[in-house]
């Protein structure tokens, strides 16, 4: 799947598309290509932008959810976006609640899937093992409930990841920043209308978590998808964007 990663103000994304703004946000192992088969979906109608959080490369004494609300802030300030609707999948929707709560006014529609923020089991309860593949591979399979979702490719960069102690420091930090962050007393405060889309076979964030933000979050909608765990467009693509093109779209136009 063919798409421009651009590099400039220090920054690394994706912007595909023209019309309104839907800026995505991907966890703490994602990358750009989570969000492969939205962008194909979407950018006939809307501008999909994807910055590439710096969770392998902030300084380590940043490295923390508030630093990468800070980045995201930054950015969105670069990319002169205004007004638009914010989707974050586990620790992107983390930090999309968190730069809700801070500029209310600027997003339309929030949408959320698998996010962290409540409660998350990060990596099936425990960090990667270095120097195991086997033991990685594993890892991933449990967070993915069909493992042939998986790319040879995906384990391999985790892999990378895990054996990087730069990388893995950071990475420590910041899970252990987010489960420090827990919103349950701030989440009533959003009133942004916002979607819920969940694996009912969530390992990570299980469906209990689920229906707490459904309840937590005045306005919101939950939806979910069966026979899927922790990333909803990766494993369930087609599903997952007729969910989110209702929500977006279809609405519109009954308006």
């Amino acid at each position: 799947m063919d798409y421009n990663i651009r590099k400039d103000g220090g920054f690394e994304y994706v912007d595909e598309g023209h019309g309104e703004a839907l800026v995505l946000l991907h966890g703490l192992f994602g990358a750009l290509s989570n969000w492969g088969g939205v962008i194909e979906r979407f950018k006939s109608r809307f501008r999909v932008v994807i910055p590439l959080m710096p969770i392998y490369s902030m300084p380590l004494k940043k490295a923390s959810v508030d630093g990468l609300v800070n980045f995201f802030s930054e950015f969105i300030k670069y990319k002169n976006l205004n007004k638009f609707d914010l989707m974050g999948n586990s620790l992107g929707g983390h930090v999309a609640l968190i730069y809700t709560l801070q500029n209310p006014e600027k997003i339309n529609k929030l949408i959320l899937t698998g996010s962290s923020g409540l409660f998350e089991n990060s990596m099936g309860g425990s960090f990667p093992k270095r120097g195991n593949y086997e033991y990685i591979k594993e890892r991933i399979e449990y967070t993915f409930y069909d493992p042939d979702t998986i790319t040879r490719e995906y384990i391999d960069e985790i892999f990378e990841v895990a054996n990087n102690i730069p990388k893995v420091l950071r990475i420590i930090a910041i899970a252990k920043s987010a489960q420090r962050h827990n919103l349950a007393n701030d989440l009533p405060k959003i009133k942004t209308p916002t979607l819920l889309i969940w694996g009912l076979n969530d390992t990570i964030t299980p469906p209990l978590v689920a229906h707490d933000f459904n309840r937590l979050l005045s306005n919101s909608e939950l939806r979910f998808i069966d026979k899927c765990c922790h990333a909803p467009m990766m494993e369930h693509p087609e599903i997952f964007n007729n969910i989110l093109e209702e929500y977006l779209v279809d609405e519109e136009v009954k308006i």
